[in-house]
């Protein structure tokens, strides 16, 4: 047996990309077809919109999102937190995009095999009356204040915009493709998914179907906030495993609620000379970086694909994880 590439499951069919397992005489092993032939099927299979790859048996699971264009943006918002104007953005590639978020096994494989090291000033968690939030000491994305052990499979948090660069620069690396950060008119398409308005569902009540947000179920699981419960049940008092919910109509989980998550561009508010290709903002507001998606502690009306969070690169937050992207 020679080694020529990873194999990846792709719409439920075993391909073989490069660095897979074949036969000496250059077939796959199991009687499929040529290496190279197997290789140029799974490149196409691999580009087709909503097909499912991995570039390694442990590397986070992705998904083909397909070009399109949508209307970005939502013409309200909070006081000093505009999320206009709406404006018309084709993004005219496809691209893949994490079915989930991040999650503490693949960040911790991450630390374990790079020797990154993250701040140790603390994670930011809400205080006793829940009114600010403080850096509390030995927590860290390996113990975010859960008051319990992480486990494997729910999204990391408490983890710098710059870490959430280091892991994609250092999964490029490994797998020799180019993996990033969304873009914001990225996160927002891939986020509506062909949906419009300032909303992804048609009512409060229906939000807990897609998204781990602050519900009857965080209330009665004795999570604290100043703001009412949204009105729905999602079963997770607090943080989900990741993909717990349903996705969305690009087969992606967790886009709205469960953590933030962390984007590629500088903030700019009121969008003015933003690119409207899909590329990111990266000349004006870059003291902060925009996040997107809420959170499971976060009030209901910062749950829409239009919120625009916009915070320091070294906020580290209980709260505060991230989902990556990749070129095809």
């Amino acid at each position: 047996m020679t080694r020529t590439g990873w194999i990846v499951a792709v719409l439920g069919i075993t391909s073989v990309l490069p660095g897979c397992t074949s036969t000496s005489n250059g077939s796959v092993a199991g009687g499929q077809s040529s290496t190279a032939s197997t290789v140029a099927t799974a490149s196409r299979a691999a580009s087709a919109p909503g097909s499912r790859f991995r570039d390694c048996p442990d590397c986070p699971e992705m998904v083909v999102v397909p070009p399109g264009e949508f209307a970005m943006g939502f013409d309200g918002g909070e006081p000093q937190r505009y999320e206009g104007p709406v404006r018309r953005v084709r993004i005219g590639y496809a691209f893949a995009v994490g079915r989930t978020e991040v999650t503490n096994a693949q960040y911790r494989r991450f630390v374990e095999r790079s020797g990154h090291r993250t701040t140790d000033a603390g994670c930011e968690v809400p205080t006793p009356d829940r009114r600010a939030l403080v850096a509390l000491p030995g927590t860290s994305w390996a113990d975010p204040g859960y008051g319990r052990p992480i486990r494997d499979d729910e999204p990391v948090a408490c983890v710098r915009w710059s870490d959430a660069k280091a892991y994609v620069s250092w999964l490029s690396g490994v797998t020799g493709r180019r993996y990033r950060l969304l873009t914001e008119a990225e996160w927002e398409y891939a986020a509506r998914a062909g949906t419009a308005g300032q909303h992804t569902w048609a009512d409060e009540k229906d939000a807990c179907r897609t998204a781990n947000v602050f519900d009857r179920a965080s209330a009665r699981g004795g999570v604290s906030t100043t703001y009412a419960p949204a009105d729905c049940d999602d079963g997770f008092a607090t943080v989900a495993p990741v993909g717990s919910l349903a996705p969305n109509a690009f087969g992606l989980h967790d886009m709205i609620g469960n953590v933030w998550e962390w984007i590629e561009d500088c903030y700019e508010m009121p969008y003015s000379a933003t690119p409207a290709d899909g590329s990111a903002q990266l000349t004006r507001g870059c003291e902060r970086r925009g996040s997107r998606g809420g959170g499971w502690r976060s009030v209901i009306s910062r749950q829409t694909p239009t919120f625009r969070g916009r915070d320091p690169e070294a906020l580290t937050s209980q709260i505060f994880g991230f989902r990556i992207a990749r070129d095809l």
